[in-house]
């Protein structure tokens, strides 16, 4: 699932649904859509944090999320967080748009007439001025060009997975029904080695562009030439991930427990050797790229 943020940067609420309901018109013409929408003023959870970094967002409070471009199907949660609603449209949706978020981990669009003040974030897909402006921004394709410019924009940054969404997705296989075994990993981050070290806040991943996605697309590949290996998914998180949360997944689904287990050992073993991440540690005393230490 790829995550769009609506940022209202000095517009009237009805100009960001506005925004909001041309998005979720063309994203839905490609796939399913979720809209998570954050009240600030009835927040009871965990405020709206951001690091100096830009890198690590709390959300918390009473969001809403509707399922399908028509808002045929909605919920509420008392309580649930931003995160609480991805995490579960995750498992069914293409695409997640939040409204309601000042600033977003996530890409985003800004709108307003404050909107060029943030400019530069490497986060947003576009800064504009009034709903308009979404058509100069991300243009229709012209008749025949079956290539549409937001979508394409949010395809190219990096999805939203969570260990559910890609259980689910090998789970759809059409080879699930030789399936007797699903086995799983989850790499996470660790606040310490030992009592006495300094705790870990977070970790920053970088990658290799291009190459990183590549050569895990072909361990994919060389895992599930294996016999008895029906489908195999490998993720990893970029940017910054915080102390408890999920780094990186690796799902097997295969006809039986033996090799199921075996190859989700190898392909986080594989991942680790031969993918090009570069690791940052940022611990409460010091700051350090995990490569460079002896």
């Amino acid at each position: 699932m790829h995550v769009l943020g609506i940022i209202d940067r000095g517009v009237d609420g009805d100009a960001v649904e506005r925004v909001v309901d041309r998005v979720v018109d063309r994203l839905s013409r490609t796939g399913r859509v979720g809209v998570v929408r954050y009240d600030a003023t009835i927040a009871d959870g965990t405020p709206v944090q951001t690091r100096d970094d830009g890198g690590s967002v709390a959300l918390g409070g009473d969001v809403t999320y509707d399922l399908g471009a028509d808002g045929d199907w909605t919920a509420t949660g008392t309580g649930l967080t931003v995160q609480d609603a991805l995490d579960r449209l995750a498992v069914d949706c293409d695409y997640a748009v939040v409204v309601g978020v000042s600033e977003l981990r996530y890409p985003s669009i800004a709108i307003g007439p404050e909107a060029a003040e943030a400019d530069g974030d490497d986060s947003q897909l576009a800064v504009i001025d009034a709903p308009a402006d979404l058509e100069t921004a991300f243009p229709t394709p012209d008749q025949g060009d079956a290539d549409d410019g937001l979508v394409a924009a949010l395809e190219a940054t990096e999805p939203y997975e969570t260990l559910g969404s890609l259980v689910e997705r090998v789970k759809r296989s059409p080879k699930a029904e030789r399936s007797g075994a699903i086995a799983t990993f989850t790499g996470r981050v660790r606040a310490k080695d030992a009592e006495d070290d300094a705790r870990t806040e977070y970790l920053k991943f970088e990658k290799y562009e291009g190459v990183a996605d590549e050569r895990m697309a072909t361990i994919e590949r060389e895992l599930e030439d294996r016999d008895g290996v029906l489908e195999v998914e490998l993720y990893h998180r970029t940017g910054v991930v915080e102390d408890g949360e999920d780094i990186v997944f690796v799902v097997v689904l295969a006809g039986h427990r033996e090799e199921a287990f075996r190859t989700v050992e190898d392909g986080i073993n594989r991942l680790k050797d031969e993918v090009p991440l570069f690791k940052k540690e940022v611990t409460v005393e010091d700051e350090f790229w995990v490569h460079d230490r002896p």
